[in-house]
């Protein structure tokens, strides 16, 4: 069912400083920030040759981004998105399984303009898991 890994989303407190360190200081190519309202977030990605990092800031004090900085005031490692060919075979496959989706099921569109869904990180060992449909 799993493709390759898409990203590792990691939540910032400041996605200006964060864009600064790994353009400035690790020398890596970055995007220009970019606004999802439909998903509480500012995203910025760090594109390297083998998958990107995508770095996280809240947008609006609901932002699920800001509770996480709540308990993570430095920020950290949030979600790993892994790509799938059918993004809804995946849902129902998964389910079926016992694993829990957030977000009432439904897939919703991404950074990348595909469809995602995330997986509740209890049922993961802890880490919150993002599929997108390649």
């Amino acid at each position: 069912m799993l493709g390759r890994v898409n990203h590792v989303a990691i939540a910032v407190p400041d996605l200006a400083a964060a864009t600064a360190s790994y353009r400035d200081t690790l020398g890596a190519r970055v995007s220009e920030p970019q606004a999802l309202p439909e998903h509480g977030v500012t995203v910025v990605f760090v594109e390297l040759p083998n998958t990107k990092i995508e770095l996280l800031e809240p947008l609006g004090a609901d932002s699920p981004i800001a509770a996480f900085l709540a308990k993570n005031p430095g920020g950290g490692m949030h979600h790993i998105c892994y790509e799938v060919e059918d993004i809804v075979a995946a849902r129902d496959q998964l389910a079926a399984g016992g694993a829990r989706v957030l977000g009432g099921g439904e897939p919703k569109i991404g950074a990348h303009g595909k469809p995602v869904l995330f997986l509740h990180p209890k049922d993961f060992f802890g880490t919150l898991i993002e599929l997108e449909q390649i």
